[in-house]
């Protein structure tokens, strides 16, 4: 009787290494051996004699109390946490106390510092540090002072050492062996990336740019159409409690090696595709769909804190996100590492799947946009991150900024993750360099091509739109709440010699490019920019102009469509057939109007309430095809948010949050979120019903525990009304000052 084998297949992580190495290789921060208290030189079978006429340590002071001198000259005392926290490259101080005066000549003495498990010397995991300078070869270290049993040392890491969590251990030598302190979770210290230190490969010069990618926990992302921007504030909280761990366990989680830990292209690498869970059980769940019944609507989240505490918390992945949420939580990642970092929004992003830098739109034999065959979509905005480092994998000028894209869009190397790619190969077309260029090459410079589709399925290319993609690229500007235009940094001037230079060089590299080049038209097409608020009536105004010395008469289609950001339709508004005569050479333009109600939009909204009119037409004398697009972003009701109290550290203060339902129905399942960096941690409330005509009121008290400027930031979300926001600004002070604030909107 034959036998039935069933496989057995463990868990990836499960299988054993024996055979294939000699141990584990070291991927978490939070697993370390025990370091042996007493370390023999020689068999002693009754152990070690009494030691007490050899130096002893009685107490060892970290310095890492915020208004001391490491964590200020390390900027990090904003750190709320109570371990020692500095930057690689810098010297940092510990001092020691012994049972008697320390005696270079007779007393031998070292710093041990420890991370991951099986450290070792030839690894940089296990770091002696001695205080003569002669003896260090890894890490400096000198005595700095000796005030009788004190003594205080000066430690300086590599500007490249491994970041993360070390343990720290004095060791001191006898005739019998090695005795060492105990291990002790308060002498735990921390090592970040240092952008201050030029030999640090995160170095950046620029001291506002420095300040705010790395220092700065309030953040504006952008969003809405390009010519219709809205703002959206974000907590970054890169600094508040248990933030720090949290992205050490993001690292432990991806099984990146410890020994990889001290590059931040590796870093950033791993946390793209960590930050996302579509393979790897990462931080955030992608969703698209509007149903967000088992978690967080990606609207809804006001800042990474309560995201990145979730995970941490148990290792699964937080529902929901979207582009922007990954984009805010992996700059949290990377500024609480010290990697300078910025969210930065690309306005009408191109998702090229084929890689030919074309999106494609169908029309029909008369002009109509074919929504059954027209598959390509053009994403309204799309956020990603760019970080500052070196490039020393990459030949010289491709450092500085980096993209990195943690939203799930295409797999690279087998996994969901993008970057990080140069931004100055990007825009000189060498797309060649690693990582994901291309990709990142096509969103911001994809032509739209409408195509013509005859009765026997040929596709005639009848216009092209070379500046659609990539219109606008924004980042918030340094020490300010202003916005800072970096379009200039992803490509040159659309027709320039320099653009056509650029796609030459991209098509060297592997890039395909169809040269698309239809008859010039004698017409054309605009829809002016309107702006709209949910629930109102508006006109929507087709301005045509007709160039030739001929008349001219335009069978035109107008569709209107509820879309996603991503630009995919979700429900047909509007369709409209109107017929323009254009006497030749009119200096003005032939308007034709389209009256849009309220009743034509308000049942089918989604998301971000993104509105998106597409006409397309055919001249009849001549058999042009004329297009033009808008996307309307429809403004959100207003959300009152006040402060009372006095504004000073430890004190109780409230904020209260009001909303008025002015609809004419009911929202149902409301969450209402506030929160701010260094004053007030997340919390959220729960209405069931607000009816028409109502005002909710809601009050939270709150205790700042930090002083300085920040902002309190509040969010009111259901499925009927999605992102309606806002922010106050508040600065804490150590003494009385009376305060009350109003919101901005």
């Amino acid at each position: 009787m034959d036998r039935l084998i069933v496989p057995c297949v463990p868990p990836i992580r499960l299988v054993s290494i024996r055979g294939r190495s000699v141990g584990p290789i070291a991927s978490s921060n939070a697993v370390g051996e025990e370091v042996p208290e007493f370390e023999p030189f020689m068999l002693l079978p009754r152990g070690p004699p009494p030691l007490t006429d050899y130096l002893d340590v009685w107490d060892v002071n970290m310095l890492k109390e915020p208004e001391e001198v490491n964590k200020q000259q390390h900027h990090t005392d904003r750190y709320a946490n109570e371990g020692l926290i500095v930057r690689r490259g810098q010297e940092f101080q510990i001092s020691i106390t012994f049972n008697r005066p320390h005696d270079p000549s007779k007393d031998q003495f070292a710093l041990e510092f420890v991370i991951g498990a099986t450290p070792q010397y030839s690894k940089g995991t296990y770091i002696p540090v001695f205080p003569s300078e002669e003896r260090n070869k890894l890490w400096g270290g000198r005595v700095l002072d000796t005030s009788d049993n004190v003594l205080t040392m000066g430690i300086l890491p590599r500007a490249d050492c491994i970041v993360g969590k070390y343990g720290m251990y004095v060791a001191v030598v006898t005739p019998y062996g090695i005795r060492r302190t105990k291990k002790d979770p308060s002498r735990e210290l921390y090592i970040l990336f240092n952008p201050w230190v030029k030999d640090d490969s995160v170095y950046l010069e620029d001291g506002a740019e420095r300040t705010e990618c790395v220092l700065n926990e309030l953040g504006i992302i952008y969003h809405g159409a390009y010519d219709d921007v809205s703002e959206r504030s974000w907590n970054y909280g890169q600094f508040e409690f248990g933030i720090l761990d949290a992205c050490l366990f993001i690292m432990d989680k991806g099984a990146l090696p410890i020994t990889n830990r001290g590059d931040p292209v590796k870093i950033a690498r791993k946390a793209s595709a960590m930050i996302n869970s579509k393979d790897d059980e990462g931080v955030l769940v992608g969703n698209w769909s509007g149903d967000y019944m088992y978690g967080v609507a990606p609207t809804s989240w006001t800042g990474s804190v309560e995201i990145l505490l979730s995970y941490a918390n148990g290792g699964d992945p937080v529902c929901y996100a979207q582009c922007w949420v990954y984009a805010a939580v992996f700059n949290t990642f990377l500024r609480c590492l010290g990697i300078p970092a910025r969210v930065v929004t690309n306005f009408f992003s191109a998702h090229d799947n084929d890689g030919n830098l074309k999106t494609d739109i169908l029309l029909d034999e008369n002009g109509k946009v074919d929504r059954s065959r027209t598959r390509d979509s053009i994403w309204n905005y799309h956020c990603w991150n760019e970080c500052y480092m070196a490039r020393l994998d990459l030949p010289e000028g491709f450092g500085g900024w980096q993209v990195v894209d943690a939203t799930p869009q295409e797999t690279s190397d087998g996994m969901y993750r993008c970057g990080p790619a140069s931004v100055y190969a990007i825009k000189h077309g060498m797309v060649c360099y690693p990582f994901d260029a291309p990709f990142v090459f096509a969103e911001v410079n994809s032509d739209v091509v409408f195509y013509q589709r005859s009765r026997d399925g040929t596709l005639t290319p009848v216009k092209v739109n070379t500046s659609h993609v990539g219109r606008l690229v924004l980042t918030k500007a340094p020490g300010s709440n202003g916005r800072s235009d970096i379009t200039s940094m992803y490509k040159f001037p659309e027709g320039s010699a320099e653009e056509r230079t650029v796609l030459e060089k991209a098509e060297e590299y592997g890039v395909r490019r169809q040269d698309v080049t239809p008859p010039v038209a004698d017409v054309a097409l605009d829809i002016p920019s309107l702006e709209v608020k949910v629930g109102a009536g508006f006109d929507l105004a087709l301005d045509f102009r007709n160039s030739s010395g001929q008349r001219r008469t335009v069978e035109a289609y107008t569709n209107g469509y509820v879309v996603y950001y991503t630009g995919v339709p979700s429900a047909e508004i509007l369709f409209q057939s109107p017929t323009v005569t254009l006497d030749p050479r009119a200096g003005d333009a032939e308007r034709k109007v389209i009256k849009v109600r309220p009743e034509d939009y308000m049942g089918k909204l989604v998301e971000q309430a993104n509105l998106h009119f597409i006409t397309t037409g055919k001249v009849k004398e001549t058999g042009q095809i004329v297009t033009a697009m808008r996307v309307i972003t429809l403004h959100k009701p207003r959300l009152l948010v006040q402060v009372a109290g006095t504004p000073r550290v430890s004190e109780e203060m409230l904020v209260t949050v009001q909303f008025t339902n002015d609809f004419k129905f009911s929202l149902e399942n409301v969450h209402v979120r506030v929160e701010g960096p260094g004053v007030m941690s997340p919390h959220n409330k729960l209405y069931r019903l607000i009816a028409p005509g109502t005002t909710i009121s809601w009050t939270e008290s709150f205790i700042p525990r930090r002083q300085g400027p920040s902002k309190l930031m509040a969010s009111l979300d259901c499925h009927a009304l999605r992102q309606v926001r806002t922010h106050t600004h508040t600065h804490t002070h150590t003494h009385t000052f009376c305060h009350k604030s109003r919101s901005r909107v």
